[in-house]
């Protein structure tokens, strides 16, 4: 029609359009169209979500995995046996635990693929024990814990071993997925403890995911800056398809449609935790990155040395770390020639008589050098923030870390050159380009005075307080220096103290490298059981000796019953002052008050702990070292005490309860057990 008939027909008939459509029939058609389209493409619209919706939830809950790869319903493995096939892979040979049930699958499964499962006392004894395996063997050191409780008694070693950067991997049990935040047993939100200790906080979601994610964590600990990982096991990636589809799997018949898709949804959760689980996989260990300095910053060192009249290097725990080994960055030390002081793990590295080797004055020596390299070691409380380099000195700072590297930098000091790298290597690196530099050069004249070498005055005044008589029990400088005397070449140290730890480690020298153990930076009391358990394990022919005082003693005395089950016999030397004597001197004389610092002068032979079957009661076994029994009581006088006291001759000394020597290995079905030497030394009082 056209538009003047289809006007005129609008005018006869009343519209039913509204008014202002009223002429323009052709409009209408095209808003029909549009109107379609725009149904049209909704429909597209909802149905490409509805199908990325149903395909993002089939993944979420398995479906397409299950698709592809088998589940085995009946098969009696379980993903225990694929951790302890990481760690044998990883070279592991200890797995430090307090069992619980949890993490019972693994402990199994470690021991039937010939990783030896060392349980102790308490958690955290546990990561201390993997932190010294760790230390002193290169490789990843493995503790697992229980959930919950477990979980909470591991913070402080874990957190002590961030701060020695120790590649650690702490796995825990965990409720099961499922159950998490509805009350299962000991469940609280693990990974938030964690993500502020660890280098990487995970939980494992399905059985197949156990191994790869295993393989990154332990790459993570290893590289760049070490440090713990904390992985944790959920109980239902743990045990087996038929356990675990038991007490998850929900009822067998269900009424309703509400319980038929509750119970279809709990099915369809346990064959995806298993689906593909035991299909081949690598299990090699990842490549471990290790941050190198440059080729130009090395060059730049060996210049700025060349040219320094009075060098000092101070070498750190970090210097100790994997790839490069002990005995070669000793060798490129003396082949530099110039003085060290060595710190944390690096005591030992020179031998006791290095002329190389600089223990006391460091003060002193900071102040008089022009340049200072400070190989792994950081510029926190223990130099002083920074303060104690002369004014114009040359220091070049190497570090994994950055934040370490530039600790308190533009505060109290500048470096000239700051290498983010590993410490060891820089200096073998150093080393190569200066070589023969060192051949005219006498340690002594370096620094300009005999006092700061280990022959000097540094010495003498503690071997004159050594000298000094005491009005009651032993002089502990004068014990000290008897122990010391008795070290032998394979001896190893475990500090674990205060005041009496700190005096020996001014006086106890090491004998080798890697043969001093102590907490590091975040100075935690208690390491002592871990440390040795773990130093004893990686060093069964080494003489292994706890140097405790008698608050430290505390933590862990009941790991001496560790050391009996498992054979690992070490020696405990205790100062026993009946002091917190670190704290006291400080408290006394600036607070006026000696409150919750007095101890008393226990007895720890007769403390009742008991430590090692004889006969049908236990009791603790105090083993007095023969040779430091002579050394102390030249007469061989035999008491009934586990303690040495008085000032000449002990008023007590130990009583041997067993022929067992230090020295003798630990045969199978021979009971060996631990020595204690519990001292009685002279108090410090608020007048001295």
């Amino acid at each position: 029609v056209t538009l003047w008939d289809c006007h005129h027909s609008l005018l006869s008939h009343p519209p039913l359009l509204p008014p202002h459509l009223i002429g323009f029939p052709c409009h209408g058609v095209g808003i029909t169209m549009d109107l379609l389209t725009a149904v049209c493409c909704a429909i597209a619209v909802l149905l490409v979500t509805t199908t990325v919706a149903l395909l993002g939830a089939a993944h979420h809950l398995g479906l397409l995995y299950q698709l592809f790869h088998k589940v085995e319903p009946k098969s009696p493995r379980h993903g225990g046996e694929l951790v302890a096939d990481v760690l044998k892979a990883h070279g592991v040979r200890f797995v430090f635990t307090l069992a619980g049930g949890h993490i019972s699958p693994i402990l199994v499964a470690a021991e039937k693929v010939g990783i030896r499962v060392v349980d102790t006392r308490h958690e955290a004894t546990a990561v201390f024990a993997a932190d010294a395996v760790s230390r002193l063997s290169g490789r990843i050191g493995v503790a697992v814990v229980t959930a919950g409780p477990g979980v909470t008694n591991a913070v402080t070693a874990i957190k002590n071993a961030q701060m020695a950067e120790s590649p650690l991997l702490l796995i825990g049990g965990a409720a099961a997925s499922l159950q998490k935040g509805r009350g299962a047993l000991q469940d609280i939100d693990q990974l938030s403890l964690f993500r502020t200790l660890c280098k990487a906080c995970v939980s494992v979601p399905t059985v197949r995911q156990i191994v790869p994610t295993l393989r990154r964590a332990i790459a993570t600990a290893q590289s760049g800056t070490p440090g713990p990982v904390f992985v944790e096991l959920p109980i239902d990636v743990l045990y087996p398809f038929h356990v675990v589809e038991k007490e998850v799997g929900g009822p067998k018949n269900t009424r309703g449609l509400r319980g038929k898709l509750v119970q279809w949804y709990l099915q369809n959760y346990v064959r995806n935790l298993f689906a593909g689980a035991w299909e081949s996989q690598d299990f090699t260990p990842l490549p471990v990155k290790v941050p190198l300095g440059s080729e130009d910053e090395v060059q730049r060192c060996a210049e700025l040395v060349s040219r320094a009249t009075k060098p000092l290097v101070l070498v750190g725990s970090q210097a100790m770390l994997p790839p490069t080994p002990a005995e070669e960055l000793r060798d490129s030390l003396e082949a530099l020639g110039i003085p060290c002081y060595l710190g944390g793990a690096a005591r030992g590295l020179l031998p006791p008589d290095s002329p190389l080797l600089f223990r006391h004055n460091r003060r002193d020596a900071l102040r008089d050098a022009d340049l200072v390299l400070l190989a792994g070691s950081v510029c926190d409380f223990r130099l002083s923030y920074g303060r104690l380099f002369a004014r114009g000195a040359v220091v070049v700072a190497v570090n994994r870390d950055r934040a370490q590297l530039l600790r308190n930098a533009d505060v109290f000091w500048k470096p000239r050159l700051a290498v983010r790298g590993d410490a060891a290597s820089f200096v073998v690196g150093l080393a190569r380009k200066l070589k023969g530099f060192s051949s005219d050069h006498n340690p002594v004249s370096i620094l300009g005075s005999p006092k700061l070498t280990i022959f000097g005055a540094g010495v003498l005044p503690t071997r004159e307080k050594a000298a000094t008589p005491t009005s009651q029990h032993l002089n502990p400088m004068d014990l000290l220096y008897r122990m010391d005397a008795l070290l032998p070449p394979d001896s190893l140290l475990v500090a674990d103290g205060g005041d009496f730890v700190g005096t020996a480690a001014y006086i106890a020298r090491p004998r080798r490298p890697l043969s001093w153990l102590d907490p590091g930076a975040f100075g935690t009391l208690g390491v002592g059981g871990g440390f040795a358990l773990g130093a004893k394990l990686c060093r069964p022919e080494a003489e292994v000796w706890i140097i405790y005082g008698d608050g430290s003693l505390g933590y862990s005395l009941m790991e001496f019953d560790t050391f009996v089950r498992h054979k690992t016999p070490v020696i405990a030397l205790v100062g026993n002052d009946a002091c917190w004597s670190q704290i006291a001197r400080e408290q006394v004389a600036m607070l006026g008050s000696n409150v919750a610092c007095g101890l008393e002068f226990v007895d720890c032979g007769m403390s009742g702990v008991p430590m090692a079957p004889w006969g049908a009661q236990p009791r603790l076994v105090a083993l007095c070292h023969p040779r430091l029994c002579h050394a102390c009581c030249p007469d061989g006088i035999l008491g009934h005490s586990a303690m040495l006291g008085g000032t000449v001759s002990p008023q007590m000394v130990p009583r041997l309860l067993s022929p067992w020597h230090p020295r003798d290995h630990a045969m199978p079905g021979v009971t060996v057990s631990p020595q204690i030497v519990a001292c009685l030394v002279s108090p410090w009082h608020p007048g001295d």
